[in-house]
């Protein structure tokens, strides 16, 4: 099946990104059938700047064969620029869609992969960064039980009943790098409103819980749940996997991602440098090979559990930029 990829690009950091994941699409994907979307919020009230990218990174998505995509910033913009990829949705064709952080490399065939678009997933390469449980608060089941009763859903359906209550890899929780289902249009509105439900009426047990930046990881499971996905089955192990690498930041790509995904990054390097040598990362980490020091300070095959310790670790390497 064709489906269309998006992703979110805005001046500064996320343009460069976008220019390295559609190069890295067309490299490693170069039968690829469907549209690349670049979505790019315009000028507007909820922006305090211009968040337009240049016309350099514009015309280098272009030749990319990437189509820009403007949309307009309703309900979200500079206090909350993770709200882009809720919004992004309305203004993509109403077909399947995969959504795609900015920061993802392709590294394989993301066409081979057998998506069933009617049942939503996202990825499950995440930590536990929410909620966090106060001592005399509501417990972490309470929390996610007012989320699901809130919008009429089944909680108890979406348990992963092999952990325990109150553990927090019992209840669905996602990282919002990867999404995709069979129409924006149904997921995009479904998602923007009962995120701004969330934001401007949070249930009582969410009351003392920080809402952003987890507003879009909090929304996503119970929108996935609402139109029966769940969990990503053996089908989607290439992302995350073999076809995506989902990197963050170019010194956490070098620290901890596969040689695949550092044999794809420099193999752009070439062909890439003209367009993004102004951006630092790409420049000290790619074009002056730090990217090789920071690899050196650790063994894939036994990494710090918590991405912290290894941000760290660069920090105090002087190897941390973005």
């Amino acid at each position: 099946m064709t489906f269309n990829l998006l992703a979110i690009a805005q001046s500064g950091r996320l343009e460069h990104e976008a220019i390295l994941l559609a190069a890295s699409l067309r490299r490693s994907d170069p039968g690829f059938a469907g549209s690349l979307f670049i979505a790019e919020p315009q000028p507007g009230p909820k922006w305090r700047d211009d968040p337009r990218m240049s016309d350099r990174s514009r015309k280098a998505l272009t030749a990319l064969d990437a189509q820009i995509l403007p949309f307009e910033s309703r309900a979200f913009g500079s206090d909350y620029p993770h709200g882009n990829k809720i919004e992004a949705l309305a203004a993509l064709p109403d077909a399947p869609f995969l959504f795609l952080d900015t920061d993802t490399l392709i590294t394989g065939p993301v066409s081979d992969i057998r998506f069933d678009f009617a049942r939503p997933s996202a990825s499950m390469r995440r930590e536990n960064t929410w909620p966090k449980v106060e001592l005399y608060g509501p417990t972490l089941h309470d929390t996610w039980a007012a989320l699901y009763s809130r919008f009429g859903l089944d909680f108890a359906a979406s348990w992963d009943t092999s952990h325990p209550e109150d553990y927090w890899q019992r209840y669905l929780y996602f990282n919002a790098g990867w999404f995709f289902h069979e129409s924006p249009r149904a997921f995009g509105n479904r998602f923007l409103a009962w995120a701004r439900d969330i934001r401007d009426a949070p249930p009582e047990a969410l009351v003392c819980q920080e809402l952003y930046p987890w507003l879009d990881q909090i929304t996503l499971p119970l929108v996935i749940h609402s139109f029966g996905g769940g969990r990503p089955g053996p089908d989607l192990g290439a992302l995350d996997g073999s076809a995506t690498c989902h990197y963050r930041t170019l010194p956490l790509l070098y620290a901890r991602e596969s040689d695949r995904a550092v044999e794809v990054l420099e193999g752009l390097a070439d062909d890439l440098r003209p367009v993004l040598r102004q951006w630092g990362a790409f420049k000290r980490m790619v074009i002056q090979g730090e990217g090789v020091t920071a690899r050196t300070l650790f063994d894939r095959d036994n990494l710090p559990r918590r991405e912290q310790v290894i941000r760290n670790t660069l920090k105090r390497e002087g190897l941390w930029v973005r």
